[in-house]
């Protein structure tokens, strides 16, 4: 079995000093000093970018407003990768964004945020925050410092400080092509490191959610994280269960389906996140039994990183169902203890574990209903006669629960000759599959079932 931790966190290399004091020193600042980067400076060509961001940037350009790229498609450019998106920054307020625009929508109550529509891409506008302390009365936060809304406009300086990672507050200017630089995140670029903005502490108080943000970077960048930012985490992890639950799914999501979910997986198991998010499934990890179920979920989640490598489409609701299966399980055991009969007893471990872990993360019905179907067609493989495996392999499911069982077969939890029966008879032809079937007859002939006399009844003599 391959080592699943590519171990992420390592001694910070060495870099300039100015990069090291840059984010602390612009912090206290009452005036930001950008290092401008001229296009000769960068490897970032408009043809890189998208047509429809370009139009944006443009548009805003010739309003009389400033526009910049910003965010994680700089840092990406920067890299030579593709964006998944495209993001503006400006100093237009949303509603003069949509004046601008008439192909627009104002969007979000926590921040304001523009989106502009060209069929199915979207680009997201927003305008510079404020962040001075003449401000911070007319944010809301809640007792742990947690921002709750905060639609306070304000200058790009401003703006950079309410950033969260370096890298990912580099500015491109489209009025001369450069990128703007405001608290060294092009060195932080150069030296492969995660940093935050700011005191860490602070940042991971106003949005817990950084702490989940920082680890999937610099597992999908392969950068390092800055000693200082990784502190924090150990004790400040606590916080995400004040984030609601259907948000924490969403950022679940990106972790694990971003093509690196074995060394998130392990990186946030590390840091104690993983628990906040699957709760239930750490709670099985910290009791396995000879590798299980840890190394059944590691080999769910390197299927599914081939899977992304391949280009092939991702079932969240098959990912989420491999975390709960051993919680499930075991939940079912103790339902049978207590006299439940082997299906009902499984269907009330289902709903009770799922219960459970949408307090966490609040997936949607469909997905429960889903992972339900794949947990119960697991004991169905088994029982192959007569019509039973034609009406299981008809099964909407089906091929969900071939993969399942493929899993538990690799790591122990299934029988091999099981699988690859299965495996056989779903690409068979007919006159093949009667030939599998007839197989299970021959290798396991049904025993005759004795006749049993009728009892005697014992006639009493007078």
């Amino acid at each position: 079995m391959l080592s699943f931790f590519k171990k992420i966190i390592k001694k910070a290399p060495s870099v300039e000093p100015q990069a090291t004091e840059s984010v602390e020193q612009t912090k206290r600042a009452p005036g930001l000093e950008p290092v401008i980067y001229s296009r000769s400076e960068h490897n970032i060509s408009r043809s890189q970018i998208s047509s429809n961001a370009l139009k944006v940037l443009y548009r805003l350009k010739n309003e009389g407003y400033d526009a910049y790229l910003v965010g994680g498609c700089v840092r990406d450019l920067l890299l030579g990768r593709e964006p998944k998106d495209f993001d503006v920054a400006t100093n237009a307020s949303p509603e003069q964004v949509k004046q601008a625009f008439r192909n627009c929508r104002l969007i979000g109550r926590r921040f304001r945020l523009a989106h502009v529509f060209f069929g199915r891409e979207i680009i997201e506008v927003a305008t510079f925050r404020g962040a001075s302390e003449q401000v911070q009365d007319l944010q809301k936060v809640d007792e742990d410092g947690r921002l709750l809304r905060d639609n306070v406009y304000g200058t790009i300086e401003e703006d950079v400080i309410r950033r969260d990672f370096t890298v990912n507050a580099l500015y491109y200017n489209i009025k001369d092509f450069s990128i703007v630089d405001y608290v060294g995140g092009m060195d932080d670029h150069r030296a492969g490191m995660m940093r935050l903005i700011g005191d860490p502490e602070t940042r991971y108080r106003e949005d817990p959610v950084r702490m989940i943000r920082l680890v999937r970077f610099a597992v999908k960048l392969g950068f390092s994280i800055n000693p200082e930012c990784e502190k924090p985490i150990f004790q400040l992890a606590d916080l995400l269960a004040n984030i609601p639950a259907a948000r924490l799914q969403d950022e679940a999501l990106k972790l694990f389906l971003s093509g690196y979910a074995v060394e998130t997986f392990e990186m946030l198991r590390h840091y104690g996140l993983f628990a906040h998010l699957y709760p239930v499934a750490e709670t099985s990890l910290s009791i396995e039994e000879q590798g299980f179920p840890k190394l059944f979920i590691a080999k769910a989640l390197e299927n599914t990183d081939k899977r992304i490598a391949e280009g092939k489409s991702i079932a969240p609701f098959f990912l989420i169902s491999t975390f709960l299966w051993d919680a499930v399980k075991n939940q079912a055991n103790i339902n049978q203890a207590e006299g439940m009969s082997e299906s009902v007893a499984l269907q009330q471990a289902a709903s009770q574990i799922i219960s459970q872990q949408v307090k966490s993360t609040a997936f949607p019905k469909h997905m429960g209903v889903a992972m339900r179907d794949v947990w119960h067609l697991q004991s169905r493989f088994s029982s192959r006669s007569g019509t039973r495996a034609y009406r299981l392999l008809g099964h909407p499911k089906f091929r969900a629960a071939y993969d399942f069982m493929l899993l538990r077969a690799e790591t122990g939890g299934a029988e091999p000759e099981l699988a690859s029966w299965w495996t056989d008879f779903q690409i068979a032809s007919e006159a093949e599959q009667k030939k599998l079937l007839a197989s299970l007859t021959k290798t396991a002939p049904r025993k005759r079932r004795r006749r049993r006399k009728p009892a005697v009844k014992n006639q009493q003599n007078d």
